[in-house]
This record gives C-alpha cells, structure tokens and sequence, in this order.
C-alpha cells in the first residue's frame, strides 16, 4: 500500500475515464490522502475524497441518468428563446439536477461540508468570474468573509462544474453582502497540478496528475475566420495557459494522459456503452503509465 496525492483535470462526460484510471491504481496498491480537480474532475475528486471506492464510483456511473443532470427552467422549442435566455440567465440549464445528485451521493458518505473531510483532502477550482480571479476552495472562502469548514461540498463542485453559457453561474455571497458569480473553474486552471507541486521542493508524497486530452497526436493551429472561432480560440488559451507551465515539467513523469476521442465535454446523453469504453480507456492507460513510473 501507497499513499500518493492526485489531481484530475477538467473534461465533462470523458471523466468517466477518470473512474478506470482509478480502479487500476487501488489494484496496484495506491491510496489517495489528498484530491483536487476542476470540473468533472472536480466531481470524482469530491467523491474520492468522501470515501468512494473506484468500483462504487462504477456503480453509481452505470446507475446515473446523465440526462437529469441538465434541467432547463422550462421546454423551449425556438432557437431565439433560448439564446435569450442564455443572454439574461446566462446559461441553458440550472444545474439544480447535477448539484442534487451530488448532495445525495456525498450524503452517503455522511460528507456535507468540508468540516466532514479531514483538513486539506479536498481542494476545488472555481473561477470568480466578477471579481476576475481564480479560486480554490475552501481556501480562499475566507477572503469572502465566510467559514470554509461550513460550506457545502456539493455546491463547491457544482461551481466547479459550471460550463460558461451551458450551466447557469451560481453566486457567491461574501460576508459584505457582495456578490460574485462563479464559473467553471476550467476557464482559469483546467488542470490545477500545481496544486500539489512544491517548485522544485521534495513534497510530503508522490502526486499524480489525470488529464483527458482529444489527442495525443501533434494538432495545427485551428483556422479562425470570425468572431465565434476567435473567442474559442481565446477561451482555450485562458484555460491552458496557467497550467501549461507545471504541464511541461511533470508531462514525462507524474501525468497519466487520457486520450478520448468523439466525446463532447456536455455530451450529457452518453450511452452506458460509452461510459464503460471511457472507463476501459482510463484503466489501458493507467497500466501503461504505471509500467514506466518511477516514484
């Protein structure tokens, strides 16, 4: 047995692969003392950290109905309609259903807020999209006036997971009365390992980093001929940028790339036979990694 850190990147549905790479580490003796992530990997981050084993997290991944999880304030069938309601409510789903599963999955557990996890397992990307700055939770909760032990897990993670314009942004009350809106934490650090890494410093454990990534074959630049290409272009360039760094260090060493591709990051309709081919995935590669890892 092992104790190692982990940190999980973003990805949507292709974090299913997350659960794979996961089983294959417990089979080869690894535990996991602290956890962090950015959206998806912010959810199995959470559940990890809440007790969950690798063949539970397969349980309640063949037992979800991925299609709860996206729950529009009502059926709109014209395109207008829906873009309006992207303009003023700034996303086409609630995200009710994917924070309700998550209290009830993390409930199981007996895990509420972060004062149910022990101190520093758990670490939470989210993007402060008024105040323009990242943040990790619960650390950073108490620059907002509020007691991190207090705050809910779930709700941490569903900001985590809150795809710009896909899922409605959630507020964050500072004790002022302040308001923020909090986003996806990809759009600022899609791929937080360096949370973990102490700049040059032996740190306390040996850490491992999990990344989907389309794949692993060299892309050209992308062709941008208007302005919505344009802004995903720079989307794409905000998110990677602050972890590129870190990336480049540990890329050889310390992360287990994931690629996955034909699978939409909100493809929120994923069959049961996907999900089981993203979790296979996850366990291939996670062998071939830990053949060559030196730690």
């Amino acid at each position: 047995m092992m104790w190692i850190d982990i940190v999980f990147s973003g990805g949507g549905v292709k974090g299913f692969a997350f659960i794979g790479a996961l089983n294959k580490l417990e089979q080869n003796g690894f535990q996991f003392k602290r956890t962090a992530g950015t959206s998806a990997g912010a959810i199995v981050a959470a559940l990890l950290a809440a007790g969950y084993k690798a063949a539970e997290m397969k349980k309640l991944m063949e037992q979800m109905d991925t299609s709860h999880l996206i729950d529009p304030r009502s059926p709109v069938s014209f395109p207008l309609f829906k873009w309006l309601r992207v303009y003023f409510r700034m996303g086409l789903y609630k995200g009710d259903g994917l924070e309700k599963w998550l209290i009830d999955v993390l409930a199981a557990k007996n895990v509420h807020t972060f004062s149910d996890l022990e101190p520093g397992a758990l670490k939470i990307i989210v993007t402060d999209a008024s105040r323009g700055r990242m943040i990790v939770i619960p650390d950073d909760l108490s620059d907002y006036g509020i007691d991190p032990a207090l705050f809910s897990v779930a709700r941490a993670v569903r900001m985590s997971a809150g795809l710009p314009f896909f899922f409605e942004p959630l507020p964050l009350v500072a004790e002022s009365g302040e308001k923020s809106l909090i986003v996806d934490g990809g759009l600022l650090s899609n791929f937080p390992l360096w949370l973990f890494d102490q700049g040059g410093q032996n740190p306390p454990r040996p850490y491992l980093g999990i990344q989907t990534v389309k794949s692993l074959a060299y892309q050209s630049p992308a062709p941008i001929q208007n302005a919505v290409e344009l802004f995903r272009g720079i989307f794409t360039a905000m998110r990677e940028a602050y972890d590129e760094k870190t990336i480049k260090k540990l890329k050889d060493s310390n992360i287990i790339v994931i690629p996955v591709a034909n699978v939409a990051t909100e493809d929120f309709n994923i069959s049961v036979g996907e999900r089981d081919r993203l979790y296979a995935l996850g366990e291939d590669e996670t062998e071939v990694f830990l053949k060559k890892w030196s730690y």
